[in-house]
């Protein structure tokens, strides 16, 4: 974070400051990162002492000062030794820190920053686009999914004034929030990537998930850019909604920025990345740009997400090449999202970060893609979690799609999933094609003993189905 004093702090979050027996003038200046997390707290750091639903972080203050925090921020006095800042709202508090320090560093002239969203793919966009804009200059963005109002704000506190791109993926799960995250840090780039049925439940169905997204660019101005999927119907329609100027990304021969040749393995990807032209005129560099792309992140459907992070890097005037360049060294979308593990005889891809109707769908064409001419192909599904009135149709559809892409054995854990299992043995999986268990340790002991040499076993589910923990299993079982 950019150096500020106490009283800063204290004026930008609207607070009291409350110093106390601490012998600390309000013109000490701190710097250090924030946290909501006293096991995260480093020497000269701000605590924010969160409420939760099973615990609040007040509980926590006095770990956080052993720690070394220079500041705990605070809802009610605690008896501590270092400065404490009161305020209302310790959440609110920190987005208004966070949109402090984010308007003081603009206003040097250097920062850009990129907002992403969408119902699918921000954690993976994130990753590309932070890959790219590494090559160019100093870059902040989100570890793992740091997207909502604790999370992003968080990112953003990070950024100092030689950062040069700050890149937040910005979540929801209900109307405002995104709004909200936008006003902290407007982006001169919103990316919108796809309106899904994920977390349509928390939304109240898909029109409101439509609103929510669409905050990204309604806010926008003449001189920013929103970068928008066109072959999604539902993101499209926000180019109506936005004063910044559209640049579509996607596989439609109308996008700006668009892929072509696509062919997926067990390897990765490959494609040709089409970009426009760099002057839009007659002269040199005006005709579009096209290089072949190896893109090693498995699964068809993360080439949109390539896509919308070089169309954002092509906004940030970063060149083809160095877009191309970075975009071949990941390899790994995230942690438990497309991850191959596992050895030599078996395959396991561990997908089980989050879970969507999409993006399930999307892992099942994938293992159905790549897998080995003699081996067999393996789903373990777990539950797609916040869909609502949806969830007990949409996990009936995964069941028949895992049938009807010829899936060798499926294997459906936990209750919350069975409907699935039900959905494949009406399809037709009545011979043993599709288990169900109770339990991950239950499929553990079963696949340990079941899987073959040629195998390729996907694990997919939501997070707080924790099926990853059953893939990482696997991954070290047969590596």
């Amino acid at each position: 974070m950019i150096a500020l004093t106490l009283a800063e702090i204290a004026e930008a979050t609207r607070g009291t400051l409350l110093l106390d027996g601490t012998h600390v003038s309000p013109e000490t200046a701190v710097s250090g990162p924030s946290t909501t997390d006293s096991r995260e707290v480093v020497p000269g750091g701000i605590f924010f002492a969160k409420p939760g639903e099973v615990t609040d972080g007040h509980l926590f203050a006095p770990q956080a000062v052993e720690a070394g925090a220079a500041l705990v921020v605070v809802d009610h006095p605690l008896q501590l030794p270092v400065p404490q800042l009161l305020v209302d709202d310790t959440v609110v508090a920190l987005g208004d820190l966070a949109t402090e320090v984010i308007a003081r560093v603009r206003a040097l002239g250097r920062l850009k920053i990129v907002g992403i969203t969408g119902s699918n793919g921000k954690t993976t966009t994130k990753n590309l686009l932070r890959a790219v804009l590494e090559q160019v200059g100093p870059t902040i963005a989100p570890r793992a999914s740091f997207n909502n109002e604790v999370g992003a704000p968080v990112t953003m506190l990070q950024v100092t004034e030689e950062t040069q791109f700050l890149v937040a993926e910005m979540g929801a799960s209900g109307i405002g929030e995104i709004a909200r995250l936008v006003r902290m840090a407007r982006p001169d780039v919103g990316v919108v990537l796809k309106v899904g049925l994920a977390h349509a439940g928390e939304f109240g169905g898909i029109e409101k998930t439509l609103q929510a997204k669409t905050e990204m660019v309604t806010d926008l101005l003449e001189s920013d850019v929103a970068v928008l999927n066109i072959d999604d119907p539902r993101v499209a329609t926000m180019a109506d909604k936005t004063a910044a100027r559209v640049l579509w990304f996607g596989l439609d021969e109308r996008a700006d920025v668009r892929a072509t040749d696509v062919v997926s393995d067990r390897r990765g990807t490959s494609f040709t990345l089409h970009l426009p032209s760099r002057d839009g005129g007659d002269g040199p560099g005006s005709e579009p740009q096209s290089r072949p792309v190896r893109f090693q992140v498995l699964g068809e459907h993360h080439v949109m997400n390539a896509l919308a992070a070089a169309a954002s890097a092509y906004v940030l005037d970063v060149d083809i090449d160095t877009i191309v360049s970075a975009l071949q060294t990941v390899k790994t979308a995230e942690r438990w999202r497309m991850e191959v593990m596992g050895g030599t005889e078996v395959t396991v891809i561990n997908d089980a970060y989050n879970a969507s109707p999409d993006s399930m769908s999307a892992a099942l064409k994938t293992l159905a893609q790549i897998a080995e001419p003699d081996g067999r192909t393996i789903a373990v599904l777990g539950e797609m979690s916040e869909l609502g009135e949806f969830s007990g149709e949409e996990h009936d559809r995964i069941g028949l799609l895992a049938v009807r892409l010829g899936i060798d054995q499926l294997v459906i854990v936990g209750p919350s999933a069975r409907r699935m299992h039900i959905s494949a043995i009406n399809e037709g999986s009545w011979d043993g094609e599709s288990l169900y268990f109770d339990t991950q340790d239950a499929a553990f002991d079963h696949l340990s003993g079941a899987l073959l040499p040629g195998d390729t076993v996907l694990v997919k589910s939501s997070n707080s189905a924790g099926l990853r923990f059953l893939g990482d299993r696997l991954g070290e079982s047969f590596s």
